[in-house]
């Protein structure tokens, strides 16, 4: 089999050139990587992973932590899309990507996060989904091994956040210019990402002169179709039901619709309803979904490149919360009303 002096020596090279060729280091011109790497390909040459953690104490592989409380894993659209964009621009810089679980055990305990993280060497690690403010989540966080969040700021750490707020506003917006007025929102649990939400939606409202009454707010989990279908179920039932709901997320939305069919009522000529988040779902169903659609490509990519910054240039890279913008779609579902009668 071939090594890395065969390769030298038919280059040109020398060894420690062909090396960091190899190991793309920055120094090394990109037709000089190009005839090495075609060198090696042509020689059947493939460099040993273990070797090349040795020489450049990077393992090239990024820890994700995710953990979806609805159990429903990476059928979650929205994260399992900006997983997929995290995972590809991961590779294209020649990193490969594995999960952070409990399923690994110190004697009769599982590995914390911060345990599993040191046990794989990884050379960084993004947080994508879980409860931020968990103890092991904070150690995690704590340590010296590089961190990018996604939808969470911690102090001194890159993150990479949806505009909440501003997108909020925009279907708040969209909402009351299409005649609505009473207009309730069932929010997702408790998280920094609701919180910008249930704030923007409210401000919102009492920017455009409408006090948002306690009734019209209502609790599910996010991708809970089940919680969604309860409150939506309450909302429907009060004196003056509201003639438009926002639902936590496109996929808990459904659950929403079926409380709504369930009463007899037709969307949007009885009923509007609003989503968020704007998965391919959303614009298949009838009526298509007014929704935000959020920018996962963008959310994804910017975390990998980020964490990838952190960790091959420490000294150059800037700590920065970067801010994702998302986009209106209108869909079909918020019909339009007169205020004046409502």
């Amino acid at each position: 089999m071939a090594n890395i002096k065969d390769i030298a020596l038919k280059c040109g090279l020398s060894v420690s050139t062909v090396s960091k060729a190899l190991n793309s280091y920055s120094d090394i011109s990109k037709e000089t990587r190009q005839r090495v790497l075609e060198t090696a390909e042509q020689f059947g040459y493939f460099p040993n992973s273990n070797a090349r953690a040795l020489k450049t104490n990077r393992t090239h592989n990024l820890g994700v932590l995710f953990v979806d409380d609805a159990q429903s894993g990476l059928t979650h659209d929205y994260f399992a899309a900006v997983l997929d964009s995290f995972k590809v621009e991961a590779e294209k810089h020649g990193y490969d990507i594995t999960f952070i679980n409990h399923n690994i055990n110190i004697g009769n305990r599982p590995m914390t996060f911060l345990e599993h993280c040191r046990y794989r060497n990884f050379d960084g690690v993004c947080i994508a989904c879980i409860d931020f403010q968990k103890p092991e989540v904070i150690e995690l966080v704590s340590s010296s091994i590089p961190v990018v969040t996604i939808d969470h700021v911690f102090n001194n750490h890159t993150s990479i956040n949806s505009a909440n707020v501003r997108g909020m506003h925009e279907l708040v917006q969209y909402i009351y210019d299409m005649g609505h007025r009473r207009i309730a929102y069932v929010h997702g649990e408790r998280s920094a990402v609701t919180e910008q939400r249930l704030t923007s939606f409210c401000k919102s409202l009492m920017d455009l002169g409408i006090e948002t009454p306690q009734e019209y707010l209502a609790r599910a989990a996010y991708h809970d179709t089940a919680a969604t279908r309860h409150s939506v179920r309450q909302l429907l039932s009060l004196p003056n039901r509201p003639t438009c709901i926002v639902m936590p997320d496109d996929y808990a939305a459904l659950g929403g619709i079926e409380a709504i069919e369930a009463a007899g009522l037709r969307i949007p000529e009885d009923i509007s309803i609003a989503g968020y988040d704007g998965i391919s779902l959303s614009q298949v169903i009838k009526p298509r979904l007014t929704t935000l659609k959020q920018d996962t490509k963008m959310l994804g990519r910017e975390a990998a490149r980020r964490l990838i910054g952190q960790i091959e240039n420490p000294l150059t890279t800037i700590t920065e919360n970067v801010t994702v913008m998302g986009q209106l779609i209108e869909g079909q579902s918020v019909g339009r009303v007169d205020p004046s009668i409502e």
